[in-house]
């Protein structure tokens, strides 16, 4: 349980939409306003979150890694099994 305020989030303008093969999926780069790191997280149409382990010193590096696995696993990847 988390006592005070909540984080102050950044959203980064490259956070985005995409939808291929009629799956749709949500994009978010974020960081905490006074954490350098950017956070990488991708939500399916099901809701599941799937968010990479390590933050990314920029959030063109997280945008890129999302294209990577996009590009090397697919969209179906992204799916609940």
């Amino acid at each position: 349980m988390q006592h005070g305020p909540e984080p102050e989030l950044i959203e980064s303008p490259l956070s985005w939409q995409i939808t291929q093969d009629g799956v749709s999926l949500t994009i978010n780069i974020v960081r905490i306003a006074t954490e350098p790191g950017w956070s990488l997280e991708v939500v399916n149409p099901s809701g599941t979150s799937i968010v990479w382990d390590d933050p990314f010193p920029t959030d063109k590096q997280a945008d890129a890694a999302f294209r990577h696995a996009l590009a090397e696993e697919g969209i179906q990847a992204f799916l609940d099994r």
